[in-house]
């Protein structure tokens, strides 16, 4: 009798059953089945440029989640999760040795070089063990085969060329089924404890009741997501008038974070759009959700084409700008001490939550990059350490085009801090959520307290330098906007739960800006 052969499946991204062509493909070639996550020790240590801390309290603890979900499902399915704390090329050259009946091994391909430099040594250790190596692409909503340009190299430099080519020549696969039972563990091969923060020299997080992300790691939870934003709330229907909220759990889908650790699949959720566009209604909002998965798979498809050059001080263009190093103005950055409201408030949810919304990483990303001049690399490596949902490709690719060295049609964009202030957050509500020192600052007025008479600074108990900072930078186009506040106090015009809904007038600016002729932002 022949032994039987085991494939070891080694996921990292891709922290799911359903969807997932690995365990389809493993289901098919082998009579035993090694599902595998390592906690490798590269990802705690520090970020490339600036030694920042590599992974953050809240993402660690998502990630610890979904791993002990995905345990939980594959046991469900007569499986198990096999954990490892150690480099992947390591273990898998281990539980070869160890096990004597690997017949291959098999992972989701990346993009980054850390993960494609992974995926070098485990063919390396295969090659000199004898084991066959099968990989997949699985990561993005169309698949990289079926995109409409023969050659990586093709692929436009413009989103929207990117998305007019696919929209009108790819498809998007069918969804794969999630199995009913996987071939179980070779015999006698230990699960492994999956590992506390403590373990990986991490610290805990505090949980922070103000949270606009309050959820928890895991298929299980992203597919509850999924159900609740669809068919139990309708939310997707308004999703195109409230994405740009800054308060609340529903004025986005906050797909994200189970996204970038493929806790659900981009298939998945185009799939359950046009089913619920085919049973409820189809309108600009559930498209929209399409039109920003889009943006993800760009981001993806650029991280190919370009390589390293997404990480380099000069973008894809290859632009010289001289960035500034001032150790002081970016930890007035981080910290949200920039003494201006808007951009303090951002930094302080995303230091005590993990989350930040898509319009304050735009104004922030500007902030930091047009306003202080910093080398915008400060900011990317901040925000790899900190975001729950980070995604490389999105997350870098996003900052070179805040710093106009990446993907943008338009020289120059630049957001005005003051008008996106009063745009998105009219009464205040935001800024005073995240920044209580200026709680009693009534209405729109809190968004600029320098502009305030020492007497109203005095009656809502600022003192300006002393119980909130000084602006760090004023720039001349905010004073356009310093007349214009809406008046005073009284209630919040976005209702109880605060700016979950954008005022009618800006509506349409989401990804917006890139359409935008106006510089005015």
């Amino acid at each position: 009798m022949s032994t039987p052969r085991t494939v070891i499946c080694l996921l990292r991204n891709d922290l799911r059953l359903h969807d997932n062509e690995l365990f389809h493909w493993a289901q098919r070639n082998a009579e035993h089945i090694v599902p595998l996550y390592c906690f490798d020790p590269r990802h705690y240590v520090g970020t490339y440029n600036f030694n920042l801390p590599k992974t953050g309290p809240f993402r660690l603890r998502f990630l610890l989640e979904s791993v002990q979900d995905l345990r939980n499902m594959l046991l469900s399915k007569g499986s198990n999760l096999v954990v490892r704390k150690g480099k992947p090329e390591e273990v898998v050259a281990d539980l070869i040795k160890q096990l004597g009946s690997v017949s291959s091994v098999a992972f989701h391909e990346e993009v980054a070089s850390e993960e494609l430099n992974v995926e070098k040594k485990v063919k390396e250790v295969c090659a000199q063990l004898k084991v066959k190596v099968h990989t997949c692409w699985g990561s993005t909503l169309f698949h990289r085969e079926d995109l409409p340009f023969h050659h990586m190299s093709r692929l436009p430099d413009v989103y929207t060329e990117f998305r007019k080519a696919v929209e009108s020549q790819s498809r998007v696969r069918p969804v794969l089924q999630t199995p009913e039972r996987l071939n179980p563990l070779p015999p006698g091969l230990e699960e492994g404890a999956i590992p506390t923060a403590e373990d990986l020299q991490q610290p805990e997080p505090v949980t922070d009741p103000r949270s606009a992300f309050p959820c928890t790691g895991g298929e299980s939870s992203a597919l509850a997501r999924l159900k609740r934003y669809f068919w139990d709330t309708d939310a997707v229907a308004t999703y195109k008038e409230t994405r740009n909220g800054l308060i609340g759990v529903d004025y986005s889908t906050k797909f994200s974070p189970w996204l970038a650790l493929g806790c659900i699949s981009p298939r998945y959720i185009y799939h359950q759009i046009k089913k619920y566009e085919r049973e409820r209604t189809a309108n600009q909002s559930t498209y929209w959700v399409i039109f920003e998965l889009l943006w993800r798979d760009y981001f993806k498809f650029v991280g190919i084409k370009y390589g390293n050059k997404i990480f380099q001080v000069k973008g894809l263009q290859g632009k010289s700008v001289p960035w500034k190093m001032d150790t002081k103005l970016f930890d007035a950055w981080k910290e949200g001490r920039t003494g201006v409201p808007f951009v303090d408030a951002n930094m302080r949810e995303l230091a005590l939550t993990g989350f930040m919304s898509n319009r304050g990483r735009q104004n922030v990303a500007s902030f930091l990059t047009k306003d202080l001049g910093l080398d915008w690399r400060l900011g990317a490596e901040w925000f790899e350490y900190l975001l729950i949902d980070h995604d490389v490709c999105s997350n870098y690719g996003n900052w070179l085009y805040s710093a106009g060295i990446g993907n943008d049609p338009r020289e120059n964009r630049k957001f005005n801090m003051i008008k996106q202030a009063l745009d998105y957050d009219n009464n205040g509500e935001y800024v005073r959520r995240w920044v209580p020192e200026l709680g009693a600052i009534r209405g729109a007025d809190v968004h600029t307290p320098w502009n305030l008479s020492s007497a109203a600074l005095s009656h809502a108990g600022v003192s300006l330098g002393e119980t909130y900072p000084n602006p760090i930078v004023t720039a001349p186009e905010w004073s356009r906007h310093l007349s214009k506040k809406p008046g005073g106090a009284g209630p919040s015009p976005r209702g109880k739960k605060g700016p979950s809904h954008t005022p009618k007038q800006h509506r349409d600016k989401g990804i917006d800006f890139y359409f935008s002729r106006s510089k005015n932002l």
